[in-house]
């Protein structure tokens, strides 16, 4: 009976020797897997203009990251993008690049080193998501249309120079992740998905808010061929501005096209357009009254980013 006991606690101690040395392997091999890489486009708004810096003098700060980080009633959400000294939280788990800005992801990489956009939120997002790196690759400008600035080739007339820029920074960064991230240790890279936040300019003009369909539709698959993934996640952040109090029917008319790949057989299950209407605050909650620029509210632009990687996440099935 003491040999069979015996032999019996052998058994149980080899086996957990066996799944100790599985479960090591197993976490060597997660630190091993591929950079994963998200890109960020669009104009204005993808840049982002929300506060980061309260200003007491006006709504006592409301609408800024740093009254969402302070105040009692919103800091369970927002707090940990706080250190516990007070700093903001880096993330160098998540880098970022845009435009040539570039680092950990923290607060400070919207369109001027005291705003953010949608990159934090979805930063935060997809970096609790995943084991390993994750890269942000950022590429906005202010003031540009799908139908001419970003137009894809497929639409046909002259291509889009800034559609011609975005795709020359994403292949250079990913051609030198070594020179613009010294920590990365070649373990290659992996596509992980496309975010676009645009649409205030081609809302202008109603001829612009007729292509705008077609154009994201051609948008979408000129970015995969050019990028060499067919089926790369593909997640639109609608132009909610105005909130569901919106009746101008171009603004109306370019969130329905928005949406309408999501109907088209190929994009289904690798597309999704994030609702952002009910993220739109009013000017006296916020930081600005630039409802263009979602009023300056750093909740919105964390709240779309948040939203858009969701979505994300979801099309890649985790």
């Amino acid at each position: 009976m003491r040999r069979m006991t015996l032999f019996a606690l052998h058994a149980a101690l080899l086996l957990i020797a066996v799944a100790s040395s599985h479960g090591v392997a197993a976490a060597a091999e997660k630190k091993k897997q591929p950079v994963r890489v998200f890109i960020l486009a669009g104009q204005s708004n993808m840049e982002g203009a929300g506060a980061i810096k309260m200003n007491v003098k006006r709504n006592e700060g409301q609408g800024t990251l740093e009254y969402l980080a302070t105040n009692a009633k919103t800091a369970k959400k927002y707090g940990h993008l706080r250190t516990k000294d007070g700093n903001w939280t880096k993330r160098d788990d998540v880098w970022i690049w845009y435009l040539g800005r570039k680092g950990p992801l923290a607060p400070g990489y919207g369109s001027r080193k005291d705003r953010i956009g949608p990159e934090l939120g979805f930063g935060h997002v997809v970096g609790d998501a995943y084991d390993g790196q994750v890269l942000l690759i950022k590429t906005a400008w202010g003031g540009k249309s799908l139908a001419k600035d970003f137009r894809p080739p497929s639409s046909g007339g002259q291509v889009g120079p800034y559609y011609t820029e975005m795709i020359g920074h994403i292949k250079d960064v990913l051609g030198n992740l070594k020179t613009h991230f010294p920590a990365y240790d070649g373990r290659g890279y992996q596509l992980a998905g496309f975010g676009w936040h645009q649409g205030w300019n081609d809302g202008c003009s109603r001829g612009d808010c007729e292509q705008y369909a077609e154009n994201l539709a051609n948008f979408i698959r000129d970015v995969r061929k050019e990028l060499g993934a067919a089926k790369l996640p593909f997640v639109v952040a609608n132009s909610g501005f105005g909130g569901r109090e919106q009746k101008v029917d171009r603004r109306l008319m370019i969130v329905k096209a928005q949406a309408s790949p999501a109907s088209v057989d190929e994009f289904k299950g690798n597309f999704a357009c994030v609702e952002t209407r009910d993220y739109f605050r009013p000017a006296d909650v916020s930081p600005s009254r630039q409802g263009y620029h979602w009023n300056s509210n750093a909740e919105t632009y964390y709240l779309i980013g948040e939203s858009m990687g969701r979505a994300m996440i979801k099309l890649s099935g985790k």
